[in-house]
């Protein structure tokens, strides 16, 4: 058997690509039963024009050697009614695993995290350190996307043999939303105007880049959007509802990981930087300018990277997400054979050619492209 890498799996903001060892799939049944609970993330309580961003450690989740067939989500009131996205906009939601050391006190605060006791367990990439490093996230277009992960396949945590010694692993959630009731101009709100939340300096009290007008730089936690005068709508306890669904670890289950691609991706990583920068790998967000009305029917921003991953496979599953004036999302994939490659044998070493070829270190270079429709202010993962 060749010696190629395991695995494989691309979501959230993008999409999952699952990796096979042999490149021959495997029978499409498991036999283990789909097991499901429904849980709720830590209150927070919103009134209008308020915004929620907040990181909760060690939330309720599914424990021991297990196979993750889907996430679903969505925003709910104290008695479990859904709240509407022209109430409260979804802007983000994300569940990241980390280990935490045996012992430590739990902490909600990301920014505080002591690196000796939480270590971040990231996805497989292919973002600069651990941007975008979570496991499953959606938003706005939470409710009826499909999340699950066609058998034979699924998303494996709770190994023991991948948790350091002394850790025990735990999952994270962070929910970003905006109360727009009574809002003066919703659409400014969701989109972050900096403008309509009177921001001039981030979450660390640095001043915001020159023209910087819109972003998750000025709407975070516990900021306020402009409403109209005197409207008068209470505040409310609301929750994140969480449903996911598993199956017990077997030797039937082929893992997959998972891969985030990020539109904005400059495709250079700088001197090993891991954080954000102008220029500096994924940039998480960008900024679609405004054209005329006049030339509305051609006032489309197409925004197009290439990037080339680290190793191939089999594309799994696979899902887009944008915010308000998107307008549609492609992923492309092409295998390159204008070099040679080889793969390791154990007994010989196999020229690959096109025609004479194995899942084995072929590089994939992978085209995503976003349309986007201005005059809104369009964020994209």
């Amino acid at each position: 058997m060749a010696l190629c890498s395991q695995g494989g799996l691309l979501l959230f903001a993008m999409l999952i690509l699952a990796f096979n060892v042999s490149g021959t799939l495997a029978s499409p049944e498991i036999g283990n039963q789909i097991k499901s609970a429904t849980f709720l993330s830590p209150e927070f309580v919103l009134g209008p024009g308020s915004v929620e961003d907040r990181y909760y450690s060690n939330i309720d989740f599914p424990r021991g050697h297990v196979g993750i067939k889907s996430f679903k989500a969505e925003v709910v009131d104290d008695i479990g009614n859904p709240i509407p996205l022209h109430e409260t906009y979804l802007h983000h939601w994300v569940v990241a695993k980390y280990y935490q050391r045996q012992g430590m006190a739990e902490n909600n605060d990301k920014h505080k995290f002591q690196p000796s006791d939480y270590l971040f367990a990231g996805n497989s990439g292919i973002c600069q350190g651990d941007v975008l490093g979570q496991y499953f996230g959606l938003g706005s277009e939470t409710r009826k996307t499909d999340t699950h992960v066609p058998n034979p396949y699924a998303i494996e945590i709770g190994n023991l043999d991948e948790v350091p010694e002394g850790y025990e692993e735990k999952w994270l959630l962070n929910v970003h939303a905006i109360d727009t009731r009574g809002a003066v101009d919703r659409l400014g709100c969701t989109e972050c105007r900096c403008d309509l939340y009177n921001i001039t300096v981030d979450k660390h009290g640095q001043p915001l880049r020159p023209g910087y007008i819109g972003g998750l730089r000025c709407c975070y936690d516990q900021t306020q959007c402009k409403v109209q005068q005197g409207y008068g709508g209470a505040r409310r306890s609301l929750y994140l509802r969480y449903t996911v669904e598993w199956v017990d670890w077997d030797c039937s289950i082929i893992p997959v990981k998972i891969f985030i691609f990020d539109v904005t991706d400059t495709g250079k990583r700088l001197n090993g930087s891991t954080g954000l920068g102008p220029e500096n790998g994924c940039q998480v967000e960008y900024n679609v300018e405004s054209c005329s009305s006049a030339n509305s029917d051609g006032c489309i921003d197409a925004k197009r990277t290439s990037l080339t991953m680290p190793i191939s496979g089999y594309v799994i599953y696979g899902v887009a997400h944008q915010h308000t004036g998107g307008a549609g999302s492609t992923l492309y994939g092409e295998v390159i054979f204008n070099l040679s490659f080889r793969c390791i044998n154990k007994s010989r070493i196999i020229k690959m050619t096109a025609q004479n070829c194995c899942p084995c270190f072929f590089p994939l270079r992978l085209t995503w492209t976003a349309f986007s429709l201005p005059p809104h202010i369009s964020f994209l993962h």
